[in-house]
């Protein structure tokens, strides 16, 4: 008789974790490790997984909500592990994340999202940290979100607990609710809209093809300011044959109301030279290229990168745009009857387009933009001839951005052109806001050059 141990049966093989949230990790680590942009990375994982219909949906809902939710979600997993989080290797923190975000902030039942989170480990080559995954998580669900809220502020400012609330950095809560008159209700349905997901503009344009087309063909909607916008309810803007010839484009309504306003404010004297500042990649370049066709006008088109520069060159391509490469500050042929400066900023009225931008930008950036915009603002003014307009437009409502810039200029009351939309506030400049327009929250500023 043998005196040998009996053999221990193999364990059970694990089932490999699903496609849609291998997908969703994928991107985190991505973004994480390699400073990626989620917006660009997602359809390439979207492809290579081969993911449609409910499973794309699924990864697009977990990995952009745990990009643009992640203060938060460290801050709760900071309460649930027996270290600092600098000490847990990124890969695991990612996985961390990815399983808070399911259990707090979705539909997922708690114990799904843990034990989907711990087949994700095995998978992901993490199988050595499965255990302590499991228990973070597992520590993680005893509370929910409004809870865990809670627990974190107790005893904090107003900003800091909405800042927790909403998942934004303390200082973009400060400088929205400074940009809505310290009105923290409004601040926090501004905040909050940054975290629902946008649906897709289009831009129909003018003389390629009528809106109400790009509509029909889209299966999306009229927008309800712009009479070149659709809105569209689902599906990939690159399988619409208007898009890909070029007789539309993917634009944020805001946008377009901004080089419309540009396009359509009074104007004495000749009307004939239009100079598009900083035009990449060049959405906006377009839309003003195809208005001043339509009436005799002719467009210039400045970047100050080549690789921009060639993005500008392929959507303008319909019409006759003269695009150059140089440092707007350094243009010294003058004269343009209207100018649009869209001017490099923190980008903080994109927010729910860019998941990850909110958690990269820092508030000292704000400096260092706003010198930029003011030197930029001072040569479209020198660029542009008596009598005419510079349009000062940023995709952000940090007021040390907008209004601070123009400040002490001849603005003209831009309102009146922006007719159909509603909330503008006293003016002269106007703020939209996803909250209030369902566009991105673009600011636009008519000034009068002397």
């Amino acid at each position: 008789m043998s005196d040998r141990s009996p053999r221990r049966p193999p364990a059970p093989r694990r089932a490999p974790a699903d496609p849609a949230r291998v997908a969703a990790y994928e991107l985190l680590r991505t973004v994480t490790a390699h400073d990626a942009y989620a917006n660009l990375t997602l359809p390439r994982l979207i492809d290579r997984h081969r993911l449609v219909g409910r499973d794309a949906a699924l990864t697009t809902e977990l990995a952009y909500g745990t990009l643009r939710a992640r203060g938060t979600l460290d801050e709760i997993i900071g309460h649930c592990v027996d270290r600092v989080l600098a000490d847990v290797e990124p890969a695991v923190l990612d996985l961390l994340r990815l399983g808070t975000y399911q259990a707090l902030r979705t539909r997922v039942p708690m114990h799904a999202a843990v034990a989907t989170t711990v087949d994700l480990a095995h998978s992901a080559g993490s199988a050595r940290a499965a255990g302590f995954v499991n228990a973070v998580l597992r520590r993680v669900a005893q509370r929910d979100w409004d809870e865990w809220v809670t627990e974190l502020t107790r005893g904090a400012s107003p900003t800091r607990t909405l800042s927790v609330r909403t998942a934004h950095p303390e200082w973009i809560v400060a400088a929205f609710a400074a940009a809505l008159g310290e009105d923290l209700g409004e601040a926090q349905q501004a905040l909050e809209a940054d975290n629902e997901r946008p649906r897709t503009h289009l831009v129909a344009w003018p003389g390629r093809i009528e809106r109400d087309a790009l509509a029909a063909d889209s299966g999306g909607s009229p927008g309800p300011y712009s009479p070149y916008a659709v809105r569209m309810s689902g599906g990939d803007p690159a399988d619409l044959g208007a898009i890909r010839d070029r007789r539309a484009g993917v634009q944020d309504e805001g946008s377009q109301l901004c080089a419309l306003a540009l396009a359509a404010a009074p104007l004495d004297g000749p009307d004939e030279r239009w100079l598009d500042l900083c035009a990449g990649p060049g959405g906006k370049a377009a839309l003003l290229a195809a208005l001043a066709a339509e009436r005799g006008a002719r467009l210039t088109a400045n970047e100050i990168r080549e690789h921009r520069a060639e993005l500008v060159r392929q959507v303008t391509a319909p019409w006759s745009v003269d695009v150059r490469v140089g440092d707007a500050r350094e243009i010294r042929d003058g004269g343009y009857d209207r100018l649009l400066l869209d001017a490099p900023c923190t980008g903080l009225g994109a927010l729910r387009r860019r998941p990850e931008a909110r958690w990269r930008r820092q508030a000292a950036d704000v400096a260092e933009l706003a010198s930029l915009q003011r030197d930029l603002l001072a040569a479209a003014l020198r660029l542009t001839r008596p009598g005419g307009i510079v349009a000062y437009v940023t995709c952000s409502p940090h007021p040390v951005e907008t209004r601070d810039i123009v400040a002490g200029g001849d603005l003209v009351d831009a309102r009146p052109l922006f007719a159909a939309v509603e909330h503008l506030g006293r003016g002269p400049t106007v703020q939209l806001w996803p909250h209030r327009h369902g566009t991105d929250a673009m600011f636009c500023a008519l000034i009068r050059a002397h």
